[in-house]
């Protein structure tokens, strides 16, 4: 079976097309090695797929005639991803999440104003050769952002 047909059958991308893309940008790999989708999976193949940071070790279990159903999945397939892997994605995950400033629901798009204010907290643009200030420390940066006003 190939490969593309079998990760589409698997339910390990939603369309084919999309298991064939995943092919041809080497997100996709038999075995360790890059490969086209029309190439042939046997049972006992590892297959290793890049889902954006988190890479996915599977086992072929099985061969497939046609796309099954959720609830059969593991009969045709063995996920042998460290759990070291998962944690680290999450982690990751976590951090981009904390690290990104938010703002109070309800409070609407943001306005002129709010940009300008942080644009003065965040310093100079060094594009456009103007000297970036001193980093302040993190406690007068939080404090600002609160209080929703530049630091001095």
């Amino acid at each position: 079976m190939r490969v593309d047909l079998w990760a589409w059958s698997v339910r390990l991308y939603k369309t084919r097309s999309a298991a064939a893309a995943a092919c041809k940008k080497h997100q996709l790999l038999v075995n360790g090695r890059r490969c086209r989708a029309a190439k042939l999976v046997r049972v006992g193949d590892e297959i290793r797929i890049r889902q954006g940071l988190l890479t996915r070790i599977f086992e072929v279990r099985g061969i497939l005639k046609r796309r099954v159903g959720a609830k059969e999945v593991p009969a045709y397939l063995a996920d042998l991803t460290p759990p070291e892997e998962y944690a680290r994605v999450a982690a990751l995950e976590k951090a981009a999440r904390e690290s990104t400033p938010r703002r109070e629901p309800g409070t609407g798009r943001p306005t002129k104003r709010d940009r300008r204010e942080w644009e003065e907290m965040g310093g100079a643009d060094p594009a456009d050769g103007t000297e970036v200030a001193e980093e302040p420390d993190f406690d007068e940066f939080v404090e600002a952002f609160l209080k929703n006003r530049p630091i001095r």
